[in-house]
Formats: structure tokens, C-alpha cells, sequence
């Protein structure tokens, strides 16, 4: 079976890559799509954000690497996935969650949502977070994939932290 996991990815966590590696694991396929978001401006472009998640999860297999614009009903059709998978951090995650989730039902009612809680150590992780830290110079390599973390410091012309 395979899995849809959506997102702006803006920019991948670990937190994500561990939803990522786990739902490798349960279903053997996943589809991690980039959703094309008209109304956000993205720190990193939709090529980069995609290289970025093909390099961190290249160690897997079954993991297919998108973009979409539009429902993301429409696309789980698309791509043949019957699940949409969606990390929960904490409480306040959950009743948006919910509401995004009862929304898809009633789109596609043989679409059905998972949620899937974020380990513990990965709990605080938030892409606007990581990118808080990184703009004022903090290591953020405990949060994100090396090649993310050096696209970080890019981005804020910062030298690249050690490890």
C-alpha cells in the first residue's frame, strides 16, 4: 500500500524524515509531495525543496518524491494512495489536523487520513522554527539533514556550523 505524505517542506526536519522513514516501514511506499502553495512565499524554490528531500531520503527505498498543486485529495487519487499521512506534534496540531482531515473525507470518502505522532526528540521541530534559528545563527543540525543545514546557511549568508 502506498502512503501520501504532504507538506510545503520548507524546509524538511527531521521530524519529517523520521514520518518519513516510519512510514516506509508500516506500508512500504510513500509518496512525499510538495504541495505548490499560491499563497506562501517559500524561503527555498520547489526544485530545491524536492533535491532537498531526495538526497535525505535516498537511503530508502519506496520513496517517491512530488510536487502537486490543487486538493490533495485529488492527488492521492492521482498517485493511486488510499492514506494521507499527517505528523502531530503536539495538541494544538491535532484540531487543524482534524478539520483538514474531515474536509478530505468529504471530498473522497475512500481516502482516509492518518495521523502519526512525532517522536519525542523531534516534538519541538517546526520548519518556521528551524529557519528562526538559522536566520540569527544558531546550529540547526540537530533539526535538519546536513544538506539542509548548509542550504540554511546559505540562505542566510551564514558560514556552514560544524557538526
Amino acid at each position: 500500500m502506498k502512503v501520501l505524505y504532504p507538506g510545503s517542506f520548507d524546509p524538511l526536519t527531521l521530524g519529517h524524515l523520521d514520518l518519513i522513514e516510519r512510514s516506509v516501514r508500516l506500508f512500504g511506499g510513500v509518496v512525499v509531495a510538495v504541495l505548490q502553495n499560491p499563497g506562501k512565499t517559500p524561503s527555498f524554490p520547489l526544485d530545491q525543496r524536492l533535491g532537498q528531500i531526495r538526497l535525505a531520503t535516498a537511503h530508502l527505498r519506496g520513496v517517491e518524491v512530488s510536487s502537486f498543486d490543487g486538493l490533495t485529495v485529488e492527488f492521492a487519487r492521482r498517485c493511486d494512495a488510499m492514506v494521507i499521512l499527517r505528523g502531530l506534534r503536539a495538541l494544538s496540531d491535532f484540531e487543524f489536523e482534524l478539520q483538514i482531515a474531515h474536509t478530505n473525507h468529504s471530498l473522497a470518502p475512500e481516502v482516509e487520513t492518518l495521523f502519526m505522532a512525532t517522536s519525542a526528540q523531534h516534538s519541538f521541530l517546526s520548519s518556521s522554527v528551524v529557519k528562526e534559528v538559522a536566520r540569527f545563527g544558531g546550529n540547526v543540525r540537530h533539526m535538519v539533514p546536513a544538506g539542509v543545514a548548509d542550504d540554511l546557511a546559505r540562505l542566510f549568508n551564514r558560514t556552514t556550523p560544524s557538526a
